[in-house]
Parts: C-alpha cells; structure tokens; sequence
C-alpha cells in the first residue's frame, strides 16, 4: 500500500468535540530502547479504510501510530470476518510477523503511523540487546493479549464480552476516569466480529448497559457514567 507523507495539515481531527480526548493521541515516541529505531522512521498518512498491508503479504514494514485507530483482521476457516485487535496511538504492530503477515491490518480513521523498514529494525536489534528485549517483550505482550481474549470468548456470556470490551477501551483511553468520554472509531459490526457475536447482541447490551447507569451513549463513542457497575456486569454481577 502506497501511504501518503504525513503533515502538520494532515493530521487527523477529532470530530470536533473539543472535550473528547483521542485515545493517547499524538502518541510520543517510544523510550527504553525502542526509540534507537526512529532513525529509520517516516512519517505517513493512511486514510480511513486503507490497508497497511493483507494477509500474506511480505513483512518488509512495521509500524507505529501516532494518531488514529486500525484493526487486525483475519479470516476463519470457514471464511468469516474476524477482527483480532484495535490499535491505538502509541501501539505498534508489523513486529510480530514473520517473513510474511498472518494477518490484514487497516485504518479505521484518517491515522498517522511512523513506518520503519524490518530489515533496518532486524539488523539494529542484533546489535543492541536493550532494543530486541523491547521487541522480545512487545511480541509476548501480543501473545498475552491474544490468551487473554481466547479466555474472554471461551469462558464469558455475550454481554459480559461486550462490558469487558468497553472496560478494556476505557482503562486504554482514560484509565480510572469517571464521567470520560471514550472515542469508538469502531462499528458496531467491528466490535461483534471481534467479540464473536451479532450485531444485534452488541447493541442490545450496549443499551442495557446504558439502562443501568453504567455508560451513556455519545456521538462517536460512549461516556463512562459508573466504571464500577461496568465492572461488576463484566464480572457476571448482572446477566445477559
């Protein structure tokens, strides 16, 4: 995919809600041994609904966003959608393949990314431990992430995975805040073939969640009215 050199003029607006927060938007760049990488960094522009790369590509990139959101995206065997991961400003993603992706990655909004070159990252890391423990690190945190939605799809009812997701968004967004409104670039059919479920079963949980206090509904995302409850429904104090 061809993406575009990003500029001051380019980078992604936040719907025009001044007290919306973009999730870490403008993320910085990386510390602790990732930052040795930027050398080889560029900036580019992705537009909403274009793809990094597909499934079986060549991994010759990885990258970082700087602002906006992309999803992970692959297919089952039986051919349906699966949406594996949104990624926020700040989160890196590319690093974790090996000579060809396993996955198709996209932008869900207008994002700005830093893409590094894997051949230039590969060679710097044999020279550097700081810098392949960081990416070692990066990769086991991925696989946690995936053994962790693995249990959320083996073991919770329907709207006990829609709760953990909007949980999981609002400690990634706006950890500990109550009253917070959280940007979900996603749509609804995102987050049911993320979660394994229908359309129908997000929504409907999402309005009883709204019903009981927990959250409320906003343009473009929600707001967190009781981080407590929601945790509670997450946990199987209420039942779907």
């Amino acid at each position: 995919m061809q993406l575009q050199q990003a500029s001051t003029a380019d980078r992604p607006r936040s719907g025009g809600a001044t007290r919306w927060a973009a999730p870490r938007d403008a993320a910085p760049p990386p510390q602790g041994g990732l930052d040795l990488i930027e050398q080889f960094g560029t900036r580019r522009l992705a537009r909403r609904g274009q793809e990094f790369y597909a499934a079986g590509d060549p991994a010759q990139f990885c990258y970082r966003i700087v602002s906006g959101c992309v999803r992970t995206v692959g297919l089952d065997e039986d051919g349906r959608r699966q949406v594996a991961e949104f990624l926020l400003p700040g989160d890196l993603f590319g690093f974790d393949s090996l000579d060809t992706h396993h996955l198709s990655a996209e932008a869900l909004t207008d994002t700005v990314v830093v893409c590094y070159p894997r051949r230039a990252v590969d060679a710097l890391a044999e020279q550097h431990p700081g810098l392949a423990r960081r990416l070692r690190d990066l990769t086991l945190r991925n696989l946690r992430r995936a053994h962790e939605k693995m249990f959320l799809l083996g073991r919770k009812s329907a709207g006990e995975r829609v709760a953990a997701f909007l949980l999981e968004m609002a400690e990634r967004t706006a950890p500990g805040a109550e009253g917070t409104h959280i940007a979900l670039p996603m749509t609804r059919a995102d987050m049911a073939d993320h979660l394994g479920l229908t359309i129908e079963t997000v929504s409907r949980t999402m309005a009883q969640l709204c019903r009981e206090g927990a959250i409320a509904s906003c343009k473009s995302g929600i707001e967190i009215r009781d981080r407590e409850a929601l945790a509670n429904f997450c946990a199987g104090g209420t039942r779907h």
